[in-house]
């Protein structure tokens, strides 16, 4: 399953959803006149971790952020580090400049948009770690090809991952969960880090907990922790 398939999200070309939710406080405004300029993947160009941040270093990639919280605290963790957060939803990154400001974190670059259109333009091999905790599981069998977990996104999260390197999947959807291990097994790119169910039931270190993790936890939904290293 590498074929990139028309109609999955590398070939839509198009985001689904909304991109705005409630109207902005003064202060959270004030995020997105200011710090959000600043702290923005750049519009054109390759995208290289010395560019983004003045010299080269390991460098994450997480689509969808939601609202940072994961992205922050592995920020600043691993202050040498760079970090590149794709989210189209604007509060996720009000929320998001929130966390930068709050922690300081100057290894974050923020794209408020299609994550696929940043991650093409990093060179190939470059991304140290890929994110995609949580993301909207489409249920309904005819949005499946809207399901990041999908051959095309998952190729090109191949190309970017160094030899090595890992991606990292979560999510609590039984349904979603069903499609990526069908998507994943036997990827040729991909080694799956699991030898035991505990390996995937269980939060693995330096993987924190997110609030869409929490609510699922609430609800009483399994939540799985899926891992990739790339051969």
């Amino acid at each position: 399953m590498t074929a990139h398939k028309p109609g999955d999200p590398t070939t839509l070309n198009r985001l689904y959803g909304r991109q705005s939710g409630h109207k902005l406080r003064q202060g959270q405004q004030e995020l997105v006149d200011t710090l959000l300029p600043a702290v923005s993947v750049p519009n054109e160009g390759p995208i290289t971790a010395a560019d983004l941040f003045g010299y080269d270093r390991p460098l994450h990639f997480e689509i969808g952020f939601g609202g940072g919280e994961h992205m922050a605290w592995r920020a600043d963790l691993l202050p040498d580090h760079g970090f590149i957060g794709c989210e189209p939803f604007l509060n996720g990154v009000v929320t998001a400049l929130g966390h930068i400001r709050d922690g300081a974190l100057g290894n974050i670059r923020l794209h408020m948009g299609d994550a696929l259109t940043v991650l093409n333009r990093i060179p190939d091999g470059s991304l140290s770690f890929v994110y995609l905790l949580h993301p909207d599981p489409w249920p309904k069998a005819r949005h499946a090809k809207r399901r990041m977990m999908n051959p095309g996104p998952v190729a090109m999260i191949a190309r970017k991952l160094k030899p090595g390197g890992e991606f990292r999947f979560g999510t609590d959807h039984p349904v979603y969960l069903r499609w990526a291990l069908m998507v994943m097994n036997g990827h040729p790119d991909f080694e799956w880090l699991a030898n035991t169910p505990k390996d995937f039931l269980t939060r693995p270190g330096g993987w924190p907990e997110t609030r869409y993790e929490a609510k699922a936890r609430r609800l009483g939904h399994e939540v799985w922790y899926m891992r990739y290293r790339r051969r």
